[in-house]
Protein backbone atom coordinates (compact mmCIF):
# COMPACT_ATOMS: atom_id res chain seq x y z
CA UNK A 1 0.00 0.00 0.00
CA UNK A 2 1.14 3.21 -0.75
CA UNK A 3 1.14 5.55 1.78
CA UNK A 4 1.61 9.03 -0.34
CA UNK A 5 -2.13 8.14 -1.91
CA UNK A 6 -3.35 7.76 1.79
CA UNK A 7 -2.63 10.63 3.21
CA UNK A 8 -3.11 12.78 -0.19
CA UNK A 9 -6.97 11.37 0.34
CA UNK A 10 -7.50 12.46 4.11
CA UNK A 11 -6.11 15.88 3.31
CA UNK A 12 -8.30 16.13 -0.09
CA UNK A 13 -11.54 14.26 2.43
CA UNK A 14 -11.35 17.24 5.00
CA UNK A 15 -11.27 19.51 2.54
CA UNK A 16 -14.30 18.09 1.03
CA UNK A 17 -16.13 17.75 3.65
CA UNK A 18 -15.52 21.87 4.44
CA UNK A 19 -16.62 22.76 1.19
CA UNK A 20 -19.34 19.98 1.34
CA UNK A 21 -21.10 21.66 4.09
CA UNK A 22 -20.13 25.59 3.21
CA UNK A 23 -21.95 24.42 -0.57
CA UNK A 24 -24.78 22.94 1.40
CA UNK A 25 -25.91 26.08 3.36
CA UNK A 26 -25.20 28.08 -0.18
CA UNK A 27 -27.43 25.76 -2.80
CA UNK A 28 -30.00 24.97 -0.11
CA UNK A 29 -33.36 26.60 -2.11
CA UNK A 30 -34.57 29.68 -0.79
CA UNK A 31 -37.88 31.09 -1.63
CA UNK A 32 -36.75 34.49 -0.57
CA UNK A 33 -34.07 36.07 -2.32
CA UNK A 34 -33.00 38.01 0.71
CA UNK A 35 -34.78 41.43 -0.74
CA UNK A 36 -35.86 43.50 1.92
CA UNK A 37 -39.20 45.80 2.64
CA UNK A 38 -40.40 48.16 5.43
CA UNK A 39 -42.84 46.49 7.61
CA UNK A 40 -46.63 47.10 6.87
CA UNK A 41 -48.34 49.63 8.21
CA UNK A 42 -50.52 48.21 11.36
CA UNK A 43 -53.92 48.88 9.63
CA UNK A 44 -53.25 46.82 6.76
CA UNK A 45 -55.61 44.18 6.45
CA UNK A 46 -52.34 41.65 6.94
CA UNK A 47 -51.45 42.98 10.14
CA UNK A 48 -55.03 42.76 11.44
CA UNK A 49 -55.40 38.91 10.56
CA UNK A 50 -53.76 36.98 13.39
CA UNK A 51 -52.94 33.44 12.60
CA UNK A 52 -55.04 30.81 14.27
CA UNK A 53 -54.38 28.77 16.75
CA UNK A 54 -55.75 25.28 17.69
CA UNK A 55 -57.84 25.79 21.00
CA UNK A 56 -57.99 26.32 24.13
CA UNK A 57 -54.75 28.61 23.35
CA UNK A 58 -56.00 32.29 24.13
CA UNK A 59 -52.97 33.94 23.00
CA UNK A 60 -53.18 34.74 19.33
CA UNK A 61 -49.92 35.17 17.00
CA UNK A 62 -48.21 38.78 16.53
CA UNK A 63 -49.13 41.02 13.67
CA UNK A 64 -47.83 40.94 10.44
CA UNK A 65 -45.80 44.46 10.92
CA UNK A 66 -46.04 47.60 12.84
CA UNK A 67 -44.46 50.95 11.96
CA UNK A 68 -40.78 51.43 12.93
CA UNK A 69 -40.96 55.59 11.48
CA UNK A 70 -41.91 58.14 13.23
CA UNK A 71 -40.08 60.42 17.12
CA UNK A 72 -37.67 57.97 18.97
CA UNK A 73 -35.86 58.85 22.04
CA UNK A 74 -32.05 57.86 22.73
CA UNK A 75 -30.27 55.16 25.56
CA UNK A 76 -26.84 54.46 26.12
CA UNK A 77 -25.21 52.21 28.36
CA UNK A 78 -21.40 51.11 28.85
CA UNK A 79 -22.56 48.15 25.97
CA UNK A 80 -25.28 49.64 24.45
CA UNK A 81 -26.28 52.76 22.36
CA UNK A 82 -29.65 53.24 20.51
CA UNK A 83 -33.14 54.64 20.02
CA UNK A 84 -35.89 53.81 21.33
CA UNK A 85 -39.45 54.36 19.49
CA UNK A 86 -42.64 55.99 20.89
CA UNK A 87 -44.60 55.08 18.61
CA UNK A 88 -44.89 51.15 20.05
CA UNK A 89 -41.88 51.51 22.28
CA UNK A 90 -39.93 48.71 20.57
CA UNK A 91 -36.40 49.27 20.44
CA UNK A 92 -35.63 50.75 16.78
CA UNK A 93 -31.46 51.23 16.69
CA UNK A 94 -29.00 49.29 19.18
CA UNK A 95 -25.07 49.12 18.54
CA UNK A 96 -22.54 47.53 20.72
CA UNK A 97 -19.74 49.32 21.36
CA UNK A 98 -17.16 46.60 22.42
CA UNK A 99 -17.99 45.13 18.63
CA UNK A 100 -16.86 48.00 15.65
CA UNK A 101 -18.55 47.18 12.49
CA UNK A 102 -14.54 46.40 11.18
CA UNK A 103 -11.37 47.00 11.83
CA UNK A 104 -11.07 50.12 9.75
CA UNK A 105 -14.72 51.52 10.77
CA UNK A 106 -14.88 51.94 14.92
CA UNK A 107 -18.79 52.42 14.81
CA UNK A 108 -21.07 50.20 17.03
CA UNK A 109 -21.94 47.49 15.13
CA UNK A 110 -25.95 47.87 14.60
CA UNK A 111 -27.38 44.73 15.87
CA UNK A 112 -30.75 46.55 15.94
CA UNK A 113 -30.83 48.77 12.27
CA UNK A 114 -34.05 50.44 10.61
CA UNK A 115 -32.43 50.60 7.01
CA UNK A 116 -33.49 48.41 5.05
CA UNK A 117 -30.25 46.41 4.15
CA UNK A 118 -29.72 45.62 7.55
CA UNK A 119 -33.29 45.45 8.86
CA UNK A 120 -33.63 43.84 12.23
CA UNK A 121 -35.92 45.93 14.87
CA UNK A 122 -37.54 44.74 18.39
CA UNK A 123 -41.31 45.54 17.73
CA UNK A 124 -44.26 44.76 20.60
CA UNK A 125 -47.45 45.69 20.71
CA UNK A 126 -51.05 44.21 22.21
CA UNK A 127 -53.84 42.07 19.87
CA UNK A 128 -57.41 42.27 21.07
CA UNK A 129 -59.44 39.25 21.30
CA UNK A 130 -61.19 40.52 18.17
CA UNK A 131 -57.64 40.20 16.80
CA UNK A 132 -57.62 44.32 16.50
CA UNK A 133 -54.00 45.09 16.54
CA UNK A 134 -53.00 47.83 19.21
CA UNK A 135 -50.04 49.65 19.16
CA UNK A 136 -49.61 52.47 21.81
CA UNK A 137 -48.36 55.71 21.53
CA UNK A 138 -45.89 56.90 24.41
CA UNK A 139 -44.57 60.25 25.32
CA UNK A 140 -41.14 61.16 25.59
CA UNK A 141 -40.01 60.60 29.74
CA UNK A 142 -39.44 63.87 31.02
CA UNK A 143 -36.03 62.35 32.84
CA UNK A 144 -33.58 60.01 32.12
CA UNK A 145 -31.10 58.44 33.92
CA UNK A 146 -27.09 58.72 33.24
CA UNK A 147 -25.99 55.80 30.97
CA UNK A 148 -28.81 54.24 31.36
CA UNK A 149 -28.23 52.81 35.22
CA UNK A 150 -31.64 54.62 35.55
CA UNK A 151 -35.02 52.37 34.29
CA UNK A 152 -36.33 54.34 31.15
CA UNK A 153 -39.98 54.62 31.81
CA UNK A 154 -42.66 54.97 28.81
CA UNK A 155 -46.12 56.53 29.62
CA UNK A 156 -48.77 55.30 26.64
CA UNK A 157 -52.02 54.98 26.03
CA UNK A 158 -53.96 53.10 23.14
CA UNK A 159 -57.55 51.92 22.85
CA UNK A 160 -59.33 51.56 26.15
CA UNK A 161 -55.81 50.41 27.64
CA UNK A 162 -53.19 52.76 29.55
CA UNK A 163 -50.06 51.81 29.34
CA UNK A 164 -46.58 51.80 31.47
CA UNK A 165 -43.52 50.34 30.06
CA UNK A 166 -40.34 50.29 31.88
CA UNK A 167 -36.91 49.10 29.94
CA UNK A 168 -34.15 48.58 32.18
CA UNK A 169 -30.77 48.56 31.05
CA UNK A 170 -27.85 47.20 33.27
CA UNK A 171 -24.37 48.86 33.10
CA UNK A 172 -22.16 46.01 31.48
CA UNK A 173 -24.90 43.66 30.95
CA UNK A 174 -26.72 42.53 27.40
CA UNK A 175 -29.85 41.58 29.02
CA UNK A 176 -32.87 44.33 29.02
CA UNK A 177 -35.38 43.67 31.35
CA UNK A 178 -38.92 45.15 30.28
CA UNK A 179 -41.69 45.56 32.80
CA UNK A 180 -45.41 46.60 31.29
CA UNK A 181 -48.00 47.80 33.63
CA UNK A 182 -51.73 47.70 31.67
CA UNK A 183 -55.02 49.04 33.07
CA UNK A 184 -58.12 49.08 31.46
CA UNK A 185 -59.62 52.82 31.36
CA UNK A 186 -62.40 51.60 29.70
CA UNK A 187 -66.12 51.06 30.79
CA UNK A 188 -66.45 47.14 29.21
CA UNK A 189 -64.37 44.36 29.81
CA UNK A 190 -61.23 44.24 27.50
CA UNK A 191 -58.98 40.56 26.91
CA UNK A 192 -56.45 40.01 24.55
CA UNK A 193 -52.11 39.37 24.15
CA UNK A 194 -48.89 41.21 24.41
CA UNK A 195 -46.15 40.48 21.94
CA UNK A 196 -42.13 41.00 21.96
CA UNK A 197 -40.85 40.03 18.40
CA UNK A 198 -37.74 40.98 16.23
CA UNK A 199 -37.94 41.27 12.58
CA UNK A 200 -35.20 40.86 10.32
CA UNK A 201 -35.24 41.14 6.57
CA UNK A 202 -33.50 38.06 4.65
CA UNK A 203 -30.33 38.51 4.22
CA UNK A 204 -28.21 35.81 4.40
CA UNK A 205 -24.68 36.09 5.71
CA UNK A 206 -21.30 33.86 4.58
CA UNK A 207 -17.95 33.99 6.32
CA UNK A 208 -15.65 33.13 3.26
CA UNK A 209 -15.67 29.40 2.72
CA UNK A 210 -17.53 28.34 6.01
CA UNK A 211 -21.27 27.38 6.69
CA UNK A 212 -23.02 29.65 9.01
CA UNK A 213 -26.35 29.44 10.00
CA UNK A 214 -28.83 32.92 10.05
CA UNK A 215 -32.52 32.46 10.69
CA UNK A 216 -34.99 32.30 13.83
CA UNK A 217 -33.88 30.06 16.92
CA UNK A 218 -36.49 29.09 19.18
CA UNK A 219 -36.53 26.77 22.48
CA UNK A 220 -40.28 24.81 23.66
CA UNK A 221 -40.87 22.94 26.88
CA UNK A 222 -36.90 22.42 26.69
CA UNK A 223 -36.53 21.55 22.73
CA UNK A 224 -34.10 23.69 20.72
CA UNK A 225 -34.71 24.51 17.19
CA UNK A 226 -33.01 26.40 14.44
CA UNK A 227 -35.50 27.54 11.71
CA UNK A 228 -33.75 28.87 8.26
CA UNK A 229 -35.43 31.73 5.90
CA UNK A 230 -36.43 29.09 3.49
CA UNK A 231 -38.24 26.52 5.86
CA UNK A 232 -40.26 29.16 7.32
CA UNK A 233 -41.84 30.76 3.88
CA UNK A 234 -42.97 26.42 3.67
CA UNK A 235 -42.93 26.10 7.50
CA UNK A 236 -44.15 29.29 9.51
CA UNK A 237 -42.99 27.65 13.29
CA UNK A 238 -45.81 28.45 16.41
CA UNK A 239 -46.00 26.42 19.44
CA UNK A 240 -48.08 26.50 22.86
CA UNK A 241 -45.99 26.93 25.83
CA UNK A 242 -42.68 27.65 27.59
CA UNK A 243 -40.02 28.84 25.45
CA UNK A 244 -38.36 31.79 23.67
CA UNK A 245 -37.79 33.10 20.48
CA UNK A 246 -35.37 35.42 18.81
CA UNK A 247 -33.10 35.68 15.81
CA UNK A 248 -29.18 35.12 15.03
CA UNK A 249 -26.24 34.99 12.80
CA UNK A 250 -23.00 34.29 12.69
CA UNK A 251 -21.46 36.34 15.75
CA UNK A 252 -24.83 37.71 17.39
CA UNK A 253 -28.26 36.99 18.72
CA UNK A 254 -31.21 38.80 19.67
CA UNK A 255 -33.58 36.98 21.68
CA UNK A 256 -37.27 37.96 23.76
CA UNK A 257 -37.14 36.11 27.25
CA UNK A 258 -40.16 35.43 29.17
CA UNK A 259 -40.64 34.23 32.41
CA UNK A 260 -39.45 30.57 32.54
CA UNK A 261 -42.95 29.46 33.84
CA UNK A 262 -44.75 31.95 31.89
CA UNK A 263 -48.30 30.73 29.70
CA UNK A 264 -46.64 31.63 26.57
CA UNK A 265 -46.51 31.54 22.65
CA UNK A 266 -43.35 30.93 20.44
CA UNK A 267 -43.65 31.64 16.47
CA UNK A 268 -40.90 32.08 13.78
CA UNK A 269 -42.97 33.06 10.20
CA UNK A 270 -42.42 34.98 7.32
CA UNK A 271 -43.56 38.84 7.02
CA UNK A 272 -44.00 40.09 3.30
CA UNK A 273 -40.35 39.82 2.44
CA UNK A 274 -39.41 40.16 6.09
CA UNK A 275 -39.49 37.41 9.01
CA UNK A 276 -40.35 37.64 12.37
CA UNK A 277 -39.93 35.25 16.03
CA UNK A 278 -41.32 35.94 19.00
CA UNK A 279 -43.15 35.38 22.33
CA UNK A 280 -47.20 36.25 22.42
CA UNK A 281 -48.44 36.18 26.01
CA UNK A 282 -51.95 35.62 26.88
CA UNK A 283 -53.77 38.21 29.22
CA UNK A 284 -56.28 37.71 31.80
CA UNK A 285 -59.44 39.28 31.15
CA UNK A 286 -59.17 43.02 32.47
CA UNK A 287 -62.26 44.65 34.11
CA UNK A 288 -62.83 48.41 34.03
CA UNK A 289 -60.26 49.98 36.36
CA UNK A 290 -58.27 46.72 36.62
CA UNK A 291 -54.72 46.34 36.05
CA UNK A 292 -51.84 43.47 34.90
CA UNK A 293 -48.33 43.43 34.93
CA UNK A 294 -46.27 41.61 32.19
CA UNK A 295 -42.46 41.05 33.13
CA UNK A 296 -40.04 39.63 30.54
CA UNK A 297 -36.30 39.79 29.16
CA UNK A 298 -34.40 40.08 25.60
CA UNK A 299 -30.60 39.49 25.02
CA UNK A 300 -29.17 41.98 22.40
CA UNK A 301 -25.03 40.72 22.20
CA UNK A 302 -22.80 38.66 21.02
CA UNK A 303 -22.70 34.73 21.54
CA UNK A 304 -20.31 34.39 24.27
CA UNK A 305 -20.87 30.84 25.32
CA UNK A 306 -20.08 31.51 29.37
CA UNK A 307 -22.59 34.66 29.46
CA UNK A 308 -24.94 32.57 27.42
CA UNK A 309 -24.77 29.63 29.74
CA UNK A 310 -24.91 31.64 32.58
CA UNK A 311 -28.25 33.01 31.66
CA UNK A 312 -29.81 29.99 32.43
CA UNK A 313 -32.33 29.41 29.22
CA UNK A 314 -30.27 27.12 26.98
CA UNK A 315 -29.05 30.10 24.84
CA UNK A 316 -25.76 28.71 24.89
CA UNK A 317 -27.02 26.43 22.44
CA UNK A 318 -27.28 29.06 19.41
CA UNK A 319 -23.34 28.11 19.68
CA UNK A 320 -22.69 25.47 17.34
CA UNK A 321 -19.71 23.48 16.89
CA UNK A 322 -21.11 20.78 14.56
CA UNK A 323 -21.16 16.87 14.60
CA UNK A 324 -17.74 16.61 17.44
CA UNK A 325 -18.82 19.49 20.21
CA UNK A 326 -18.00 16.98 22.70
CA UNK A 327 -14.60 17.53 21.65
CA UNK A 328 -15.44 21.31 20.57
CA UNK A 329 -16.15 22.29 24.13
CA UNK A 330 -13.47 21.67 26.18
CA UNK A 331 -10.86 22.88 23.36
CA UNK A 332 -12.97 25.86 23.80
CA UNK A 333 -12.82 26.16 27.58
CA UNK A 334 -8.87 25.54 26.93
CA UNK A 335 -8.53 28.56 24.31
CA UNK A 336 -10.38 30.71 26.84
CA UNK A 337 -7.95 29.97 29.55
CA UNK A 338 -5.30 30.61 27.54
CA UNK A 339 -6.49 33.59 26.61
CA UNK A 340 -6.84 34.71 29.90
CA UNK A 341 -2.90 34.08 30.57
CA UNK A 342 -1.53 35.24 27.38
CA UNK A 343 -4.02 38.07 26.77
CA UNK A 344 -3.83 37.18 22.85
CA UNK A 345 -5.72 34.75 21.11
CA UNK A 346 -3.35 34.15 18.64
CA UNK A 347 -0.91 33.23 21.54
CA UNK A 348 -3.46 31.37 22.86
CA UNK A 349 -3.92 29.24 19.10
CA UNK A 350 -0.74 28.54 19.32
CA UNK A 351 -0.55 27.28 22.80
CA UNK A 352 -4.03 25.21 21.98
CA UNK A 353 -1.85 23.34 19.32
CA UNK A 354 0.85 22.99 21.51
CA UNK A 355 -1.57 21.06 23.96
CA UNK A 356 -2.74 19.14 21.17
CA UNK A 357 0.68 18.12 19.55
CA UNK A 358 1.18 16.79 22.79
CA UNK A 359 -1.72 14.46 23.05
CA UNK A 360 -1.15 13.06 19.65
CA UNK A 361 2.60 13.12 20.53
CA UNK A 362 2.94 8.76 20.03
CA UNK A 363 0.58 8.01 17.34
CA UNK A 364 2.57 10.70 15.56
CA UNK A 365 5.30 9.30 16.53
CA UNK A 366 4.38 6.17 14.91
CA UNK A 367 2.93 7.87 11.91
CA UNK A 368 6.88 9.49 11.75
CA UNK A 369 8.28 6.52 12.45
CA UNK A 370 6.74 4.43 9.25
CA UNK A 371 7.09 7.22 6.86
CA UNK A 372 10.93 7.01 7.98
CA UNK A 373 11.20 3.07 8.02
CA UNK A 374 9.43 4.08 4.49
CA UNK A 375 11.70 5.76 3.34
CA UNK A 376 14.90 3.91 4.20
CA UNK A 377 13.24 1.13 2.32
CA UNK A 378 12.51 3.28 -0.79
CA UNK A 379 15.93 1.52 -2.70
CA UNK A 380 14.62 -1.76 -2.01
CA UNK A 381 10.80 -0.96 -2.89
CA UNK A 382 12.39 0.68 -6.22
CA UNK A 383 14.39 -2.27 -6.97
CA UNK A 384 11.36 -4.62 -6.72
CA UNK A 385 9.43 -1.88 -9.56
CA UNK A 386 12.28 -2.27 -11.80
CA UNK A 387 12.78 -6.10 -11.53
CA UNK A 388 9.02 -6.55 -11.83
CA UNK A 389 8.08 -3.85 -14.11
CA UNK A 390 4.41 -3.56 -15.27
CA UNK A 391 3.41 -6.91 -14.00
CA UNK A 392 1.43 -5.74 -11.21
CA UNK A 393 0.36 -9.36 -9.11
CA UNK A 394 4.09 -9.96 -8.86
CA UNK A 395 5.03 -6.72 -7.63
CA UNK A 396 1.96 -6.51 -4.58
CA UNK A 397 2.99 -10.14 -3.12
CA UNK A 398 7.46 -9.21 -2.95
CA UNK A 399 5.88 -5.63 -2.06
CA UNK A 400 3.96 -7.33 1.27
CA UNK A 401 7.04 -9.97 1.45
CA UNK A 402 9.47 -7.41 1.94
CA UNK A 403 6.84 -5.15 4.21
CA UNK A 404 7.08 -8.09 6.60
CA UNK A 405 11.09 -9.41 6.68
CA UNK A 406 11.50 -5.41 7.63
CA UNK A 407 8.84 -4.95 9.74
CA UNK A 408 7.28 -2.41 8.18
CA UNK A 409 3.75 -0.95 8.38
CA UNK A 410 2.90 1.15 5.32
CA UNK A 411 -0.56 1.75 7.70
CA UNK A 412 0.63 2.75 10.58
CA UNK A 413 1.45 6.10 8.82
CA UNK A 414 -1.86 6.90 8.27
CA UNK A 415 -4.14 5.67 11.20
CA UNK A 416 -3.15 8.65 13.18
CA UNK A 417 -4.41 11.05 10.63
CA UNK A 418 -7.40 9.74 10.56
CA UNK A 419 -7.92 9.89 14.70
CA UNK A 420 -6.77 13.18 14.51
CA UNK A 421 -9.43 14.31 11.61
CA UNK A 422 -12.62 14.46 14.73
CA UNK A 423 -9.87 16.90 16.74
CA UNK A 424 -8.74 19.24 13.45
CA UNK A 425 -12.98 19.44 12.63
CA UNK A 426 -13.36 20.35 16.24
CA UNK A 427 -10.69 23.17 16.50
CA UNK A 428 -12.10 24.33 12.92
CA UNK A 429 -15.48 25.03 14.24
CA UNK A 430 -14.02 26.48 17.39
CA UNK A 431 -12.12 29.14 15.71
CA UNK A 432 -15.22 29.89 13.24
CA UNK A 433 -17.89 30.19 15.90
CA UNK A 434 -15.78 31.58 18.56
CA UNK A 435 -17.24 35.32 18.50
CA UNK A 436 -13.73 36.66 20.86
CA UNK A 437 -11.43 36.12 17.32
CA UNK A 438 -13.85 38.79 15.56
CA UNK A 439 -11.33 41.60 15.67
CA UNK A 440 -9.16 39.81 17.59
CA UNK A 441 -5.03 41.16 16.39
CA UNK A 442 -2.47 39.07 16.85
CA UNK A 443 1.29 40.70 15.97
CA UNK A 444 2.44 43.20 13.61
CA UNK A 445 0.16 42.93 10.25
CA UNK A 446 -2.36 40.71 11.36
CA UNK A 447 -5.16 42.70 13.12
CA UNK A 448 -8.19 40.49 12.88
CA UNK A 449 -7.47 36.69 13.36
CA UNK A 450 -11.15 35.61 11.48
CA UNK A 451 -10.31 37.55 8.60
CA UNK A 452 -7.88 36.34 5.96
CA UNK A 453 -4.10 37.50 5.95
CA UNK A 454 -4.38 40.72 4.03
CA UNK A 455 -0.82 40.37 2.64
CA UNK A 456 -1.03 36.60 2.21
CA UNK A 457 2.05 35.87 4.73
CA UNK A 458 0.17 33.19 6.73
CA UNK A 459 -0.51 31.12 3.61
CA UNK A 460 2.78 31.48 1.88
CA UNK A 461 4.75 30.11 5.03
CA UNK A 462 2.14 26.93 5.51
CA UNK A 463 2.78 25.64 2.30
CA UNK A 464 6.57 26.35 2.57
CA UNK A 465 5.99 24.29 5.84
CA UNK A 466 3.82 21.55 3.80
CA UNK A 467 6.83 21.29 1.07
CA UNK A 468 9.22 20.81 3.98
CA UNK A 469 6.95 17.99 5.26
CA UNK A 470 7.30 16.33 2.07
CA UNK A 471 10.99 16.58 1.86
CA UNK A 472 10.95 14.36 4.84
CA UNK A 473 8.28 11.59 3.43
CA UNK A 474 8.97 9.27 1.05
CA UNK A 475 9.06 10.31 -2.45
CA UNK A 476 6.03 9.09 -4.34
CA UNK A 477 7.11 6.37 -7.28
CA UNK A 478 4.15 6.98 -9.61
CA UNK A 479 5.18 10.31 -12.03
CA UNK A 480 1.20 11.51 -11.76
CA UNK A 481 1.13 11.27 -8.19
CA UNK A 482 4.84 12.65 -7.57
CA UNK A 483 3.47 15.93 -9.99
CA UNK A 484 0.23 15.64 -8.05
CA UNK A 485 2.00 15.92 -4.65
CA UNK A 486 4.70 18.55 -5.52
CA UNK A 487 1.31 20.97 -6.62
CA UNK A 488 -0.28 20.36 -3.29
CA UNK A 489 1.37 22.83 -0.94
CA UNK A 490 0.58 25.35 -3.53
CA UNK A 491 -2.87 24.24 -4.48
CA UNK A 492 -3.30 24.27 -0.04
CA UNK A 493 -1.69 27.53 0.53
CA UNK A 494 -3.77 29.38 -2.35
CA UNK A 495 -7.19 27.88 -0.65
CA UNK A 496 -5.94 29.17 2.83
CA UNK A 497 -5.19 32.70 1.52
CA UNK A 498 -9.63 32.44 1.86
CA UNK A 499 -9.06 31.31 5.45
CA UNK A 500 -9.46 33.40 8.24
CA UNK A 501 -5.71 34.26 9.94
CA UNK A 502 -6.68 32.28 12.90
CA UNK A 503 -7.37 28.51 11.39
CA UNK A 504 -4.20 29.31 8.87
CA UNK A 505 -1.99 30.51 12.16
CA UNK A 506 -2.94 27.15 13.57
CA UNK A 507 -2.18 24.60 10.55
CA UNK A 508 1.37 26.39 9.86
CA UNK A 509 2.16 25.96 13.66
CA UNK A 510 0.65 22.32 13.64
CA UNK A 511 3.07 22.15 10.36
CA UNK A 512 5.86 23.70 12.01
CA UNK A 513 6.19 20.95 15.20
CA UNK A 514 5.20 18.34 12.44
CA UNK A 515 8.29 19.35 10.95
CA UNK A 516 10.41 18.64 14.01
CA UNK A 517 9.15 15.98 15.71
CA UNK A 518 9.81 13.98 12.33
CA UNK A 519 12.83 15.27 11.89
CA UNK A 520 14.64 14.33 14.29
CA UNK A 521 12.85 10.92 14.07
CA UNK A 522 13.77 10.63 10.50
CA UNK A 523 17.33 11.04 10.86
CA UNK A 524 17.51 8.97 13.85
CA UNK A 525 16.15 5.74 11.98
CA UNK A 526 18.03 7.11 8.75
CA UNK A 527 21.19 6.94 10.90
CA UNK A 528 20.48 3.38 12.36
CA UNK A 529 20.25 2.22 8.63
Amino acid sequence: MDTQKTILAVALSVIVLLLFQAWMERESPHSSTGTVATAQSPRSPAAAAPIAVTPPASAAVAPAGLSMEGPSIPFQTRVFTGRIALQGGGIQSLGLRDYPVSVDNPAPYPLLDTQAQRLTVQQSGFVASNGEVLEPQYSAPQQQGPLGREPITLNGRVGPLKVEKTLLFQPDSYVVEERIQVTNTGTTPWSGSYFDQILRNGREESHWFMSIFTGAVLQHDGSFSKESFSDLRSHPVVRQGPGWAGMMDHYFLTAVLPPKDSQSQVYARPVGENYAAGVTLALPTLAPGQSTTIQQEFFFGPKLQQTLAGLGRGLEQTVDYGWFAVIAEPMHSLLNWFHGLTGNWGLAIVLLVVVVKALFFYPSAISYRSMANMRKLQPKLEQIRKDCGDDRQKMGPAMMELYRSEKVNPMAGCLPIFIQMPVFISLYWVLVESVSLRQAPFFLWIHDLAAPDPYYILPLLMGVSMFIQQRLNPAPSDPMQKRIMSALPVVFAVFFSFFPAGLVLYWLVNNLISIGQQYFITRRILASA
